[in-house]
């Protein structure tokens, strides 16, 4: 089978489509035909042996797929054929990849495989961030960063499906467009986000931040809250990784609060958090108010223009490969 193979740590350039062994399925695991694979920014982290995780050389990357059951064991509930979604975390990136059962979630009836392969990392992801770990409610308001990307537009489309306002900060103007599709209520440019805020929310605040970017927004993004507001620490695709003062938290009784879906899955919440967390979400897939925006699809021998586009920013809504 044809998959990418990551043979040395030099970035999204360095990775190879070639022809490898089809993979052997060890019992109790799960064969997947993979339609569509989701292109994430952890996987360019991994070109770069720069992700918390240090697969040895040579692997395949790609997190999420959705496609068809080819073998599947007794026992899991799933049968050959079923359509699913995936979560392998390694080996997405070919025409196969094997799966944890407990990580293969059924896919439902008008969901297409380019959705559902842009599901699993950024709406879990953002599912544990707003549920889990920021306590939304509904009427709260909520500023999301990097909001044309996939995880801003993931959170966007989260929050506002549990009855949040949505401020959509974005890099710009052209992306408004992605935000506002996703559903913002308004869009915000990130020069001068913090007193947009201000103004819209009559000097009170946000009570949720999403942030997956990091970087010199943070301490506008602390000023942007509300008391007893939530500051999401969702990843650093911004570079730099901020500091806090924490007396900030003290006088406004704010918190920064660490979102680490993986490390929460893998430890204390169990792979079995992942399939409930899935079946909170198929209500809103089935009635629409969630439509996962992928702004581009591109072929296995493109995946390092994919890389290279989440890498360099370039890229908005969910980027796709196909095999």
């Amino acid at each position: 089978m044809r998959a990418a193979l990551v043979t040395r740590l030099d970035g999204p350039d360095a990775i190879e489509v070639v022809d490898v062994p089809s993979p052997e399925v060890p019992d109790g695991q799960v064969l997947i035909d993979v339609a569509a694979a989701g292109v994430a920014f952890p996987d360019v982290l991994l070109t770069r042996g720069e992700y918390q995780v240090k697969p040895p050389l040579p692997f395949v990357p790609g997190a999420e797929v959705a496609g068809f059951v080819r073998v599947a064991p007794a026992g899991s509930g799933l049968e050959v054929g079923d359509r699913v979604a995936a979560f392998p975390f390694l080996g997405g990136f070919a025409e196969q990849v094997v799966c944890d059962p407990a990580l293969v979630l059924p896919l439902p009836d008008g969901v297409t495989f380019d959705q559902g392969a842009a599901l699993p990392m950024n709406y879990l992801t953002c599912h544990f961030a707003l549920r889990t770990r920021g306590r939304l409610a509904e009427g709260e308001k909520v500023l999301v960063h990097g909001a044309a990307g996939g995880i801003g537009t993931a959170a966007t489309q989260l929050a506002k499906a549990w009855g949040a306002t949505v401020y959509a900060v974005v890099s710009d103007p052209s992306r408004g467009d992605v935000a506002r599709a996703a559903g913002a209520d308004e869009v915000l440019p990130a020069d001068g986000f913090r007193d947009a805020v201000a103004e819209l929310t009559s000097g009170h605040g946000v009570d949720v931040v999403v942030d997956p970017v990091g970087g010199d927004r943070f301490t506008d993004s602390l000023r942007s809250l509300a008391p007893l507001g939530r500051l999401l620490v969702v990843g650093f695709t911004g570079g730099s990784i901020p500091e806090v003062r924490v007396n900030r938290l003290l006088l406004n009784n704010i918190d920064v609060v660490g979102v680490g879906w993986g490390a929460w899955w893998t430890g204390a919440g169990g792979a079995g958090s992942v399939r409930r967390q899935w079946d909170d979400l198929v209500p809103l897939l089935e009635d629409g108010r969630l439509d996962p925006v992928v702004g581009s699809v591109r072929s296995l021998d493109e995946v390092a223009v994919a890389l290279s586009d989440i890498d360099e920013r370039r890229a908005t809504g969910k980027v796709l490969l196909t095999p």
